[in-house]
């Protein structure tokens, strides 16, 4: 009986040994350690998509999406005059408008479909968020009636198992732990839409559920590293100088949020927390300097295939560029780094984070690369650099009238937060102006010629 008893020991102690190897060898995607990870946004699932190429070579382990996955709310052509007027002070027709469900789960299907992401989804633990045009409507917020239908069919794009509690909550957000202990990277995705306040309201951008759950992630089990997904930018603030020529969205057209976001990861004292975000078809690095714990960075990258140059024809690119120079650049890392000098890539991109666990300390390497795989801005810091220290705002600011990292657009003087908009009505004063001097020239010739004839 009693080498019976031991035979059973043994086979229990083996048994549970082979079932740990399998569940380790099962998840062996959570404990393996990540050392790349890539992350995109604004992808029209219509359009050639050849930057697949490059992010595969970059051989990620992990690939975020960040939004606008697909767009699969419908646009109305932009016209100004007509029956139809989708654009100016005398419109009357919305210029974007819901798709169906059968179309959103055709465009998810051309975009799950398309080769180069197939082969990425192969080898690459695929997460994500949503923004505007995957949810269902340019720019639409809380009040939007298709979103809990549009949760589902995101979801069903991310391979989300049917048991996940995301197909049970009112909202997309998620977080995700990687890597073994002591070299975790805590992944937090947020939803910035299924609960938003209108535009200019100042009100919520996450309502008081998810907040209490942002909460809960940030105070949680330390990880070594973590990165927080808005599909809008956090801390740059160019909503705020582009004005009143066109308006994007961000955290800092809702100042009250963004401030509490600062606030919720000082008093978590948590250690390397940064941000990457999407959804403006442009690619920079932004940096804030006085959040009251360590220097945050935003990684923007927008977008896959969208992208403000490509809106313009070939010649046009330097007037783009030109624009970027001038719009105020008190949050964004400028160095020899970047490939053009307003430090942004207005060209399609993709963002990648490199971890090297092997440094002492270890560094950290941001980029934004080309559809090449080339980098376009980057930014190297050491992990130490983003660990909890107490930083006096106030004593910043007294030591420039408008610190570099410091200075929110919204705070410069309005001469400099408005000198995109000067220049253009300026521009267009003297495009007018030359437009009726010459026609005046024109019309005081052909007079001219008139009396000629008639005295001849």
């Amino acid at each position: 009986m009693g080498t019976v008893v031991v035979v059973l020991r043994w086979l229990l102690v083996v048994g549970g040994v082979m079932m740990m190897a399998v569940l380790l060898a099962c998840s062996g995607s959570e404990v393996a350690l990540v050392t790349r990870i890539a992350f995109g946004s604004c992808a029209n699932q219509s359009a050639p998509q050849p930057i697949w190429d490059a992010i595969i070579n970059f051989d990620p382990q992990i690939f975020i999406w960040l939004g606008d996955n697909i767009y699969g709310d419908n646009r109305h052509p932009f016209k100004l005059f007509g029956k139809e007027r989708t654009v100016g002070p005398w419109k009357n027709v919305p210029r974007f408008v819901p798709s169906s469900e059968h179309e959103m789960q055709s465009r998810y299907k051309k975009a799950k479909n398309n080769p180069g992401y197939s082969r990425l989804q192969e080898k690459t633990k695929v997460i994500g968020t949503w923004d505007d045009h995957d949810y269902g409507l340019n720019d639409a917020g809380k009040e939007f009636g298709g979103k809990i239908n549009n949760q589902r069919l995101l979801l069903d794009f991310l391979d989300e198992p049917q048991d996940s509690p995301r197909r049970k909550q009112a909202g997309v957000y998620a977080s995700y732990t990687f890597g073994p202990v002591g070299r975790q990277i805590k992944v937090i995705l947020l939803d910035t839409r299924y609960h938003r306040d209108p535009l200019f309201s100042d009100g919520s951008i996450l309502g008081s559920l998810q907040w209490t759950w942002l909460e809960k992630e940030l105070t949680g089990p330390p990880s070594a590293i973590t990165i927080i997904g808005s599909s809008i930018q956090v801390i740059s603030n160019l909503s705020a100088t582009t004005g009143p020529l066109f308006y994007m969205e961000s955290w800092g057209r809702f100042p009250k949020e963004r401030t509490r976001l600062f606030k919720l990861i000082s008093d978590s004292k948590r250690g390397g927390v940064f941000f990457i975000s999407g959804d403006v078809h442009f690619g920079e690095v932004t940096r804030y300097d006085c959040a009251s714990v360590y220097p945050l960075y935003d990684i923007t990258s927008s977008g896959l295939t969208q992208a403000v140059e490509k809106a313009v024809p070939l010649p046009l690119h330097f007037i783009v560029r030109f624009a970027a120079c001038l719009t105020p650049t008190t949050m964004r890392v400028m160095d020899k780094s970047c490939r053009y000098r307003s430090c942004t890539y207005g060209q399609p991109n993709f963002g990648a984070i490199e971890i090297n666990w092997d440094a002492t300390p270890v560094t950290l390497k941001f980029d934004v690369r080309d559809a090449n795989g080339l980098p376009v801005t980057s930014v190297n810091i050491s992990l130490l650099e983003l660990q909890a220290r107490k930083i006096d705002p106030t004593a910043i600011m007294k030591a420039g009238k408008c610190q570099k990292h410091c200075c929110l657009e919204v705070n410069l003087p309005w001469l400099v937060r408005y000198r995109l908009a000067i220049l253009f009505f300026c521009s267009l004063a003297v495009f007018l102006l030359a437009l009726i001097g010459g026609g005046y020239a024109v019309i005081s010739v052909l007079v001219r010629c008139f009396h000629k004839c008639k005295l001849e």
